[in-house]
C-alpha cells in the first residue's frame, strides 16, 4: 500500500476488508469497518481491538463516511482559520501515513512468517526425501537379492527338470523290461499247462497213477495292443527273441516220458 492507494482496510484482525461507505476511527490512529465498528464499540467501555487501548473520550471514536458528498466538504471546514485547517490536514495525513506504515509492517511479518514456513516445509521435504532414497535403496538392494534367489531357484528347477525327465528314460526302460518279462512268464506259464497229465491220468513209464496238482499262473492286467507293441518292439531292439521262437522248459522234459509202442 502506497500514499496514493485510495482505500483503507479494516484494522481488524480477522477481517483485513477494503473499507468502503462508513468506517469507525479510533484516536489511536486505527480504523474498521462498520460492520465489526458497530459491533466493537457498542460495548461500554470501549476497547480498542487493534492495540487495546481504552478509548473513554467522547470523541475517541468517530464514524465517517469515506466518501462525502461535495456540500460536506464545501462546509465541514469552512470558516477555520488557514492554519486550523493546515493542522487538521496535517492529522489526517499523519493518520493515513500511519495505516500506511501499519499495513507495510504487517505486510512484513505476514511475509517473514510465510517464509519460515515455507523453511520448516523444506527441510520436512529435505528429511522425508532422504528417508524415502533411503527406503528406496533398501528396497533396490532386496530387489537385486531377490533376483538372485530366482536365478538360484530357476537354475534349480532346470537341475530337477533334467533328473526328472533322466528318470522318466530309466522308468520307460524299466516298464519295457518289465513287460519282456511279464510275457515270457506268460509264455512259460502256458506251456507247463499244456504239458501237465489230466487229473487220474496213468504215467506209462513208471506205471503209477499220478495227480495233476493244480498250477496257478500269474495274474497280469490286460494292456491291450499298444502294450503288446511296446513289448516286441523292445525284444527285438534287445535282441531277444519273438514270442515263437521259445522253447518251453516244459516241453523239453516232457520229451522223455513219450514213448513209442
Amino acid at each position: 500500500m502506497s500514499l496514493c492507494d485510495d482505500t483503507l482496510l479494516c484494522n481488524f484482525p480477522k477481517c483485513r476488508t477494503k473499507l468502503s461507505g462508513f468506517a469507525w476511527v479510533t484516536a489511536c490512529s486505527h480504523v474498521f469497518c462498520d460492520q465489526h465498528g458497530s459491533g466493537e464499540f457498542s460495548r461500554s467501555p470501549a476497547i480498542c481491538p487493534a492495540c487495546s487501548s481504552a478509548l473513554s473520550g467522547k470523541l475517541d471514536i468517530v464514524r465517517t463516511e469515506l466518501s462525502p458528498s461535495e456540500e460536506y466538504k464545501a462546509m465541514v471546514l469552512a470558516g477555520l482559520r488557514p492554519d486550523i485547517v493546515l493542522d487538521i490536514s496535517a492529522r489526517a495525513l499523519a493518520f493515513w501515513s500511519y495505516q500506511v506504515h501499519q499495513e507495510h509492517m504487517f505486510q512484513e511479518y505476514s511475509l517473514s512468517r510465510a517464509e519460515a514456513q515455507l523453511k520448516q516445509m523444506e527441510k520436512v521435504l529435505t528429511q522425508q526425501n532422504q528417508s524415502r532414497e533411503l527406503e528406496l535403496t533398501a528396497m533396490r538392494g532386496e530387489i537385486a537379492s531377490l533376483k538372485k534367489v530366482m536365478e538360484e531357484y530357476k537354475r534349480k528347477y532346470s537341475e530337477v527338470s533334467e533328473r526328472l525327465m533322466e528318470r522318466n528314460r530309466q522308468y520307460q526302460k524299466l516298464q519295457g523290461l518289465y513287460d519282456s518279462l511279464r510275457l515270457r512268464n506268460m509264455v512259460v506259464g502256458v506251456g507247463e499247462r499244456d504239458t501237465l497229465p489230466q487229473p487220474g491220468h496213468h504215467d506209462y513209464s513208471t506205471g503209477v497213477a499220478r495227480q495233476a496238482t493244480p498250477q496257478r499262473s500269474p495274474q497280469f492286467l490286460s494292456l491291450g495292443s499298444e502294450a503288446d507293441s511296446r513289448f516286441f518292439s523292445c525284444l527285438e531292439a534287445d535282441g531277444a527273441k519273438t514270442f515263437f521262437q521259445f522253447s518251453s522248459p516244459a516241453r523239453e522234459r516232457g520229451r522223455p516220458f513219450l514213448k513209442k509202442h
